[in-house]
């Protein structure tokens, strides 16, 4: 079991043996809760065939609810970031999820990821069959990778007419500024606005 929590990526040798021991000494149902959980997870687990989430059903929850604004997609990398927008219940649009990014030293191209299934859902949108997509926000991580793909997707649907526009990026809450590297610095004075 030590070795199997070790295979888990962020879980080290200790953790690994602390998880061990704490089912050891847990209760008999809550191991069997995992253990179920766990061969649940492949068998009760599909993409949502509309913005390739992670999700029980198809479509998933999100696509599914007729209360989300349907004039915004946010394109994210994985699923656990969809997790973490919709945590912060700042966003209340649809998303897409690319399932990684463009990575030519990894041998990842666009065709590897699910940017071309984005295509449909703004084509569809724009010919009248349901409420127009607007904006689409790209929701990639700052670093090399995250911008190559964020570009590569923003010159696919150029075409389109769409508002397209990126998150936001600088000095987390809570940093200091002596702290924050140069880059940083000057996406968060770029990216300033009215106070």
């Amino acid at each position: 079991m030590i070795e199997a929590f070790e295979r888990l990526p962020g879980i080290g040798p200790k953790t690994a043996a602390r998880l061990t021991f704490y089912l050891i000494h847990a209760p008999a149902e809550q191991s069997e809760k995992l253990s179920e959980a766990a061969s649940n997870l492949k068998r009760n687990t599909i993409l949502c065939s509309k913005c390739k989430n992670i999700a029980e059903t198809d479509p998933c929850s999100v696509c599914d609810d007729l209360d989300r604004d349907r004039t915004k997609i946010c394109v994210v990398e994985e699923a656990l970031d969809v997790l973490s927008l919709e945590r912060s219940g700042a966003y209340r649009g649809l998303y897409h999820v690319l399932h990684g990014v463009i990575s030519p030293l990894n041998n990842i191209g666009p065709e590897e990821l699910y940017i071309a299934d984005l295509l449909p859902r703004v084509k569809d949108h724009s010919a009248g069959s349901g409420q127009a997509v607007e904006e689409i926000i790209l929701a990639t991580n700052p670093n090399m990778e995250g911008e190559a793909t964020a570009m590569y997707i923003q010159r696919m649907l150029a075409p389109f007419k769409l508002r397209i526009t990126r998150i936001a990026r600088g000095i987390p809450i809570g940093a200091d500024i002596e702290y924050a590297d140069d880059v940083t610095l000057r996406r968060a004075l770029e990216g300033r606005k009215e106070f």
